[in-house]
């Protein structure tokens, strides 16, 4: 019986394909055959598959290139795949494989035998093959990681910013605490109009503002002489702020519609110390609703890239560094680490304070990150939610948190009800 595996070597512009009958003995006989990465010509290798009744296909992850090829053939090649007449489990079965995994020789570089010794290889399991998620969960993913990099995009442009008006004489952020609040925004869209008067700039400011008017107006006061260039940009980078906090809301909006069936899971992420209904919504989108690829905790961490490195060579251990895992899910948990501690009275403060007497500050916090990663899955895995068990938090801290939670969850779309305790109060 033949068993058939294809291997595409994957290019911009090209695929060098080849494929294989693996079920025989001796050395495998490869057909190989190019084809070029356009829409049509995708959806005729998804068919030459078909034709030639490939049972699993192995291909190379090739920056962004790969995404076209992979989800072409998972809409018309793998359904077909698995309908197969005496089709085992692995039939119809797409495989990723770390480019680093398939490295030759220095200047044994080709592409239709680098798309064999992806073959080869994959069937003496020498591949590091990646997790490829649902295509409902990738669009997830798109959206999340869209809407961090403008988030990124905003704190860059308020850090420019600030540095202009620094270097404009402004001292505005000594005393504004959020250049970007409202007061900040007022005084800034003051400065952009052409207003040159420091007392009526500075009434922008809101009362409950710590600093004096004359604090202000002396932070001010090099508005007099502002250059008119200073102004235009100071105008611009508004405009492009204004545009990134439009987008941000649409984005926030778009993410609560595609995970609205998994409400709950979002609610249950939020309601751990350090996390956010934001960092909840980017942790499904990485690890999906239930995290049910993962069969244990250790696995999730160990793909997250928090946990403890094993690198032991003649009974020696040589490093314990932390792997690297998926980027995202390791920036969310290091953030939400760095809030978690901070958490009065919460057990990862307890956990942190105990830490710091053998380890550390960066030591510790990644504990605490290790900690929160195999929370999470607990959470997702067994649909649970978080119970606090620190010595000191109050029911006062309880509310006061539920009710943020609940206000960013309202913002984002969701609909949510007070539970009993808010309102029994």
């Amino acid at each position: 019986m033949t068993y058939r595996i294809a291997g595409i070597d994957v290019h911009k512009k090209m695929l060098a394909v080849v494929v294989a009958d693996v079920a025989g003995e001796g050395e495998f006989q490869f057909q190989r055959l190019l084809f070029s990465t356009t829409p049509e010509q995708l959806k005729a290798l998804a068919q030459w598959c078909v034709d030639h009744e490939v049972q699993e296909v192995v291909m190379e992850s090739t920056a962004q290139y790969w995404k076209p090829v992979w989800e072409t053939l998972e809409r018309y090649w793998q359904p077909v795949g698995r309908k197969q007449t005496g089709a085992s489990p692995m039939t119809g079965s797409l495989h990723l494989a770390q480019a680093q995994s398939n490295r030759a020789r220095g200047g044994r570089k080709n592409d239709f035998v680098d798309a064999e010794r992806l073959v080869r290889r994959y069937v003496a399991q020498e591949l590091v093959l990646s997790f490829v998620p649902s295509a409902d969960q990738r669009l997830w993913r798109t959206v999340t990681r869209q809407k961090q990099q403008r988030v990124g995009a905003r704190v860059r442009l308020r850090n420019q910013m600030e540095a202009f008006l620094e270097e404009a004489h402004i001292k505005l952020s000594s005393l504004v605490s959020d250049l970007l609040g409202q007061s900040g925004r007022r005084i800034l869209e003051a400065l952009g109009e052409g207003k040159t008067d420091p007392q009526e700039i500075a009434l922008q400011a809101d009362r409950r503002l710590r600093a004096t008017q004359a604090q202000l107006c002396d932070a001010l006061s090099a508005a007099r002489e502002l250059n008119p260039v200073y102004r235009k940009l100071l105008k611009q980078s508004l405009e492009e702020l204004g545009l990134l906090d439009r987008q941000i809301q649409e984005l926030d909006r778009e993410i609560a519609r595609l995970l609205a069936q998994h409400e709950d899971a979002v609610q249950r992420l939020a309601e751990v110390p350090g996390l956010e209904p934001d960092s909840a919504q980017q942790i499904i989108a990485e690890v999906g609703p239930a995290a049910a690829v993962f069969p244990t905790a250790k696995n999730l961490a160990s793909w997250v890239g928090v946990c403890p490195g094993d690198n032991i060579s003649a009974g020696e251990s040589h490093s314990t560094k932390s792997p690297k895992g998926n980027r995202n899910m390791r920036r969310i948990l290091n953030q939400a680490a760095h809030a978690a501690v901070k958490a009065k009275g919460s057990i990862f403060e307890v956990m942190f304070q105990r830490l710091r007497r053998s380890l550390c500050y960066k030591e510790a916090i990644w504990a605490i990150a290790h900690r929160l990663c195999r929370l999470i899955w607990v959470l997702l895995h067994k649909t649970v939610r978080y119970e606090e068990r620190g010595p000191t938090v109050s029911a006062a801290s309880k509310r006061v948190r539920t009710s943020r939670m609940m206000r960013e969850l309202r913002r984002m779309g969701y609909r949510v009800d007070p539970p009993t305790e808010l309102q029994d109060a």
